[in-house]
This record gives structure tokens, sequence and C-alpha cells, in this order.
């Protein structure tokens, strides 16, 4: 039986909103799978597959309080894939709301379809935020080849290395009160696979950002193009912008991340933005000549436009401290085999590099970085 049904939903309150991000799409309503002593089967990415239709849809969201009155409501149109994101400004009524009750008004008009109810969670001053890569830093998954490919696609995330090193970082900052984020190039139908892997290893409450393939093949969102199917750079900085503009800026930011592709990168520039408060034209400048940032006409204008926004952010947060933030950020890089080089040109922006730190993800002693590649 298909009917709408929740990809993704996300709602973050912090000091002055209600943030949320959501996806629908028509899924397929089906018993899960159950093992032979009862338990529920680990979910495998190709059962999500039809995740990659995509079509428009209308929600009404009913804001409830503890004692379950319901005190807000409205309707919002997606965008041409099925995604949302918007905000509820705070008062002193939606201040109360502690769930939100989603329901999808436009599949079979006159009826209105409960696909959800979500907490929300809640991110207090001195907010602390750790953001973690996920594939080959968390779980050690391989897709270089058609085997490995498949191999993802029909299994479960867990057949893939856990690397353990790396799990017990998240969980220890985590129980530091620090509130995750996971980042995957994964698409986006594989979030139940790595939400189960997450639960497994008892990461309960992280965000999970994944690649939306639906906007890669759309005509009209552009976010997204065919070539970001191997390139990494704009999806990761574009998520990284959302979370802080979700969450507001942290007085702590850790940042987890792998050696093979552009994560250095990419976290040193998150870094100079926050804590050098670069221009967003010199950071578009330096990043746009980056094999992972080939950026489109298109993209130009919303990479820009999103380093523009955080630079707006962090002037709000500034009047909002009264202070010079004084952000405090750490940098994990897991490295390959026993490398002691961080990827990264040394000119590019050196003054950061003694924010990355290597280490090894199967669990051997932490390494400082000996040089800069």
């Amino acid at each position: 039986m298909k009917r709408p049904g929740i990809v993704h939903f996300l709602a973050i309150k912090t000091n002055h909103s209600i943030q949320v991000r959501a996806a629908l799409t028509l899924k397929n309503y089906e018993f899960k799978k159950k093992s032979e002593f009862g338990q529920s089967m680990p979910a495998f990415p190709i059962q999500s597959f039809s995740l990659m239709a995509h079509e428009f849809f209308t929600i009404k969201l009913v804001g409830v309080t503890e004692d379950r009155a319901e005190i807000f409501k409205k309707s919002i149109d997606s965008d041409s894939v099925g995604n949302f994101y918007f905000k509820i400004p705070l008062n002193e009524s939606t201040n109360k709301i502690k769930t939100i009750q989603v329901y999808e008004t436009s599949y079979a008009p006159g009826m209105e379809l409960l696909v959800g109810s979500y907490f929300i969670y809640t991110i207090q001053d001195p907010k602390h935020i750790i953001i973690s890569d996920f594939d080959k830093t968390l779980a050690d998954t391989r897709y270089s080849t058609t085997s490995d490919v498949y191999k993802s696609l029909s299994s479960p995330v867990e057949v893939f290395p856990t690397l353990d090193k790396s799990v017990e970082k998240i969980k220890r900052f985590i129980d530091e009160g620090y509130h995750p984020f996971i980042l995957t190039a994964s698409p986006h139908f594989y979030e139940e696979a790595i939400r189960d892997w997450l639960y497994q290893h008892k990461i309960f409450s992280a965000g999970i950002f994944l690649k939306d393939y639906r906007q890669i093949f759309s005509l009209t969102l552009g976010e997204l193009s065919p070539k970001d199917l191997k390139t990494q750079g704009l999806y990761k900085m574009g998520h990284l912008f959302s979370i802080l503009s979700m969450t507001g800026i942290p007085q702590k930011l850790v940042l987890m991340g792998d050696n093979f592709e552009s994560d250095p990168t990419i976290y040193v520039t998150l870094a100079a933005l926050l804590i050098q408060s670069q221009g967003p034209w010199s950071i578009w400048k330096k990043l746009k000549n980056f094999e992972s940032f080939k950026l489109s006409s298109k993209q130009d204008q919303y990479f820009l436009s999103k380093i523009y926004q955080l630079e707006n952010k962090l002037n709000q947060e500034k009047e909002y401290r009264g202070d010079d933030l004084n952000i405090e950020i750490k940098i994990f890089i897991r490295r390959k085999s026993t490398e002691q080089e961080v990827h990264i040109p040394k000119d590019y922006f050196p003054e950061l590099h003694h924010l990355i730190e290597l280490y090894d993800g199967y669990g051997e002693d932490d390494a400082k970085v000996s040089e800069i590649k």
C-alpha cells in the first residue's frame, strides 16, 4: 500500500525559534521483516529505494503541549521533491510546544493523513555541537566497485567494519553534553539503515543529513547536479551551514571526518568563517579552485548566499551574546593506515592547522599532526 510517508524529520528548539527540516515521499508500507526470534531485522538501503520518487506535498503541523493541548497549527507546501524547511517563532504560546504532529493533506483531498508525531530537540546555551562524517569515519564503508555498491544496497550497514575509536570519541562527547549530527554522502534512502546502525551503537539522538539524490536529478532546484554524485564539497558545506542555521552558533564545536577526501579542507574552511570571520567573497574565491568544489554558475550563487547567511548569523549571535563569541573548535580526522599527514594545502589557512588532530579509527593511540601536506 502506497501513501505519503516521512523520509526524515528534525525539529530543533533554540533561544528564538523552533526550526524544522523534513522530507516526504510516497512509501510502500509493509510489515518489517522479523527474525526467527521475533526481533525486527536491521534495515538495508535497497528496501527504501522507492524513496527516489519525488513530488509536491502539503503538510499541516500541529504543535502539542506536554498536557496534549493543541496550541499551534500551520499548513506548508514542499518544494518540487518533497522537502520542507521552516521556522516557528517562539512566543509565550509556541514556547510550550513539546511535540509536533504532521498530517499530509494534498494526497487524498478532503483527508488529513497522519504521517508522524515527533519530539522537539532543545539546544540551550551554552551550545555544544559535534558533527561527524559517517562513511569511513564511523563505519568503514566502501563504494569503489560495483560489488561494493551492491553489497551496500543489499545489506545492513553493520556488515561494514565499525571504527571503534571513532564511535568511542563521539559517544564521549555526547556524554559530555554535545548534541550530535551525522553527515553522510550516502543517498537519502539510506537513512533508516544508518539510523538502525546508530541505535545499535547507542547513539540515539543524532540528526542525520544525507545527500538528497532527488535534488541531483531535479531540473528546477539546482542545488546539486549530476557532477555532485562524486564531489562532496558543496554538499557537505551546505549541510554544515544548515546545521548551524538550525542550532545557532555554538560555544564549542567538534568536527569529525576522515583523510580520504575533502573533510580537512571543509572543516578548516568552516573554522575560518567562525573564528576569523573571513568574508564570504574571500572564502568563495579560495574554495572554487578545489577539485571537490566544482561549482556551476547557479551553484556559485547558492554557495555565496549560504556563506552570507552564516555571516549574518554570526553578527546576530555577537549582538545577542555581547562578546566576540570565542568559539572553541576541535577537528578530529581519522587517518588512513599509519599516515601522519593531513590532506590539505600548506598555504590554506595555515594558522588554523593546529586545530586538526589525526587519530586511528581502529583504536590505536591518537597522533598529533606532524606535517601538513
